[in-house]
């Protein structure tokens, strides 16, 4: 077996593989993480970095590709013109789950957070589950390190293009909107098929959840034929199978129960989606309602999804760093009632942004431009913002907004922007945003000292 890329993902298989009885080789053009070079040398699995070595990958049985690795690359169709089988680490992994069952999100946005918290509901109720795909670690390494009853796998679209097996118990597709369609011949139909890979092999004893509302799943479930039970959620349709009524969630599965947003730890009506798909999930998995409720009180989201970072002089500073697309800002607006304090900026993603003028000038004070480039933001927020400031400093922009704000605003880090003008990537920006905001505050009570 040759695995292409020595990441988290190639790693796991390759230690899988090696479990196995495979004959194991990694390859990877760029440069191990210490992490996983330890890690291949402690297990004596071969490798090499900084290139590809053709003759011998073209030599593999079987052929393991990083999910970042697009099918298109030359070496890839070398080996698909030989005849070699190319899979994704997750299909590998799949094979050899004995007896437990997965539950798959994906979706353009909203994956992570809606993973984290059906895990977390699994393993208050008590499962024995393990989270892998695309947070924390691979499917292949939790496999090899011993069998669960339940997987809870985030699996993006790249993931999904690689399996052909693979077959959730339970599959949620939270939303669909144009990203990384450079992967996809620019063809949103592409990227569609790429997400309903996920209920490609699932039968009659499956449950599919997913957000009915949402325009592009919405069309695509009406028209496609699959055989999963469907399990739509709603913030609009009352007679959904999850809807939220105005005040409070409502499901209506086994059983009809009720669930309020105010009794989660989660703000916005994003989280209302993701919550209802993770409750769904976890419920027709098994979970009791009593353990779903208790779970929902204690879950605590990854960082830079509106972390609420601290309160400065009555001034909430939120952290949405994760948010590098106009929808996600479009959550995070809708997500506060209150004056906003909006930083944005970075690489532009080709953002139409009329798509929240309205949110903006409606709740937006001041508009602070953190990147190289902010003409776009600022060319189309004039006369819609009535203050517009922009920095390359985050500890300046954090001393603009402290200027700005008023006692019950919120400064709210929601870029709509890739971030790799000004950092290593959106976690380096959201990081360096969070001390910046607690340095303030620890000044400020030094200050009042």
């Amino acid at each position: 077996m040759v695995i292409l890329g020595g990441g988290e993902s190639g790693t796991g298989a390759a230690i899988l593989a090696k479990a196995k009885g495979f004959d194991v080789f990694v390859s990877d053009r760029g440069s191990l993480k210490e992490k996983y070079r330890t890690d291949l040398t402690n297990e004596n699995i071969a490798f090499e970095e900084g290139t590809h070595t053709a003759d011998h990958i073209l030599n593999a049985n079987l052929l393991i590709k990083s999910p970042g690795i697009p099918d298109k690359s030359e070496l890839v169709k070398k080996v698909k013109a030989k005849g070699i089988p190319v899979i994704d680490e997750i299909e590998f992994a799949y094979r050899y789950i004995t007896n437990g069952r997965i539950i798959a999100i994906t979706g353009t946005n909203g994956k992570t957070t809606t993973t984290l918290l059906a895990y977390h509901l699994m393993k208050n109720a008590g499962f024995n589950v393990a989270l892998a795909g695309n947070v924390g670690e691979s499917l292949a390494r939790k496999v090899a390190k011993g069998q669960h009853d339940w997987y809870v796998l985030e699996i993006s679209s790249y993931q999904l293009d690689g399996t052909n097996s693979f077959k959730p118990a339970i599959g949620i597709l939270l939303n669909i909107t144009p990203d990384h369609l450079d992967r996809y011949e620019y063809k949103m139909e592409n990227y569609v098929d790429s997400k309903f890979r996920l209920l490609k092999n699932m039968d009659q004893d499956g449950k599919f959840i997913y957000y009915g509302d949402d325009t592009v799943t919405g069309a695509e479930v009406a028209k496609r034929k699959f055989a999963a039970g469907r399990v739509p959620v709603s913030l609009t349709n009352s007679s959904a199978t999850a809807f939220f009524n105005g005040s409070e969630m409502v499901f209506r599965l086994k059983e009809q129960f009720t669930v309020k947003q105010t009794d989660t730890t989660l703000k916005g009506p994003h989280n209302l989606i993701n919550t209802m798909s993770a409750v769904s999930a976890v419920y027709l998995a098994g979970a009791s309602i009593e353990s779903i409720r208790s779970g929902l009180k204690t879950f605590k989201n990854a960082p830079h999804r509106l972390e609420s970072v601290a309160i400065v002089n009555g001034v909430e500073y939120v952290n949405d760093s994760k948010a590098t697309n106009v929808d996600s800002v479009i959550y995070a607006l809708g997500s506060y009632e209150q004056p906003l304090v909006w930083i944005a900026g970075g690489i532009d993603k080709g953002n139409d942004y009329n798509i929240i003028k309205d949110a903006v000038k409606k709740k937006v004070r001041t508009l602070i431009c953190l990147g190289k480039d902010n003409a776009k933001l600022t060319n189309f927020f004039t006369g819609v913002v009535g203050e517009i400031h922009e920095t390359q400093s985050v500890k300046d922009l954090v001393r603009i907004a402290q200027a700005s704000a008023k006692a019950g605003d919120v400064v709210l880090l929601s870029p709509a922007c890739a971030s790799f003008d000004l950092f290593r990537n959106y976690e380096d920006r959201g990081d360096q945003f969070r001390a910046a905001v607690l340095e303030l505050k620890s000044e400020v009570k030094k200050e009042r000292i």
